[in-house]
């Protein structure tokens, strides 16, 4: 299965005009972006960061570097959920967000290598006019006004089921195939199967974890979105929901 690069700068122009226009009243902002496994959040928000800049400092980090680390998961029975609500420590991600608000705050980094938080990794972030913090783990907000250690802004990327999976069988490949020669790669234990096998056995993880996650966690997210952006089949993006406006 081929794994082409997608740019995905075909409507991003206009996402970042409509979050120039919500930043104006803000001296900071903190942009919660969620969506679904594969839905290319780390790709939208790169391409949002260079849009938005030089008119603004923009600093992105993922929340991967929140998950709790492989061993205590597996320790706890999580191995299995891990990208799902309770493998996060949203404690550490909400005192994030509060401090980065005055000070220079460590974001925890992750290796989709090693699949674990890496602490060489880590990132400061010192006083930017827009955090995008774009992953999964958030929770909606408690009341129409952010408090401190909550996100001012939602944006949900969404996209169509099928082609969210074939996204990710995609990319699950390409980790795969980088793991040839790179035993420290969490997907070095799969390199016994053959491309067939793989692909059946990344589409059963689909089936059990992510789509469950997708369905049951993420999904509801949508509802509380501030933005809603949506992705067709060519990575092309637009806006399909604004509610920045509701009360």
């Amino acid at each position: 299965m081929a794994t082409p690069d997608y740019p995905m700068t075909v409507g991003i122009e206009a996402v970042a005009d409509r979050l120039r226009e919500i930043k104006t009243d803000r001296p900071d902002m903190v942009i919660a972006l969620t969506g679904s496994v594969a839905s290319g959040k780390s790709t939208l928000a790169r391409h949002l960061e260079q849009s938005l800049e030089p008119a603004f400092d923009v600093d992105t980090v993922a929340t991967d570097g929140f998950l709790f680390p492989t061993d205590y998961l597996r320790e706890q029975g999580l191995f299995q959920r891990k990208g799902f609500p309770e493998t996060y420590d949203r404690a550490a991600m909400r005192a994030a967000i509060e401090s980065v608000r005055t000070t220079a705050t460590d974001f925890p980094g992750y290796s989709h290598i090693t699949f674990d938080p890496d602490p060489a990794l880590t990132r400061t972030i010192d006083d930017p006019d827009i955090l995008i913090l774009e992953g999964l783990g958030f929770e909606p907000r408690a009341a129409a006004e952010a408090a401190p250690h909550e996100p001012d802004l939602l944006i949900y990327l969404d996209a169509e089921l099928a082609h969210i999976e074939g996204w990710f069988l995609e990319r699950f490949l390409r980790f795969w195939h980088a793991a040839e020669h790179d035993p420290t790669s969490f997907y070095a234990q799969f390199r016994h199967m053959s491309e067939d096998e793989l692909i059946a056995f990344a589409k059963s993880v689909w089936a059990a974890i992510n789509l469950p996650n997708l369905e049951n966690h993420i999904l509801p997210l949508r509802a509380h979105a501030d933005l809603v952006v949506k992705k067709d089949a060519d990575h092309a993006v637009s806006i399909s929901a604004d509610r920045w406006a509701r009360g």
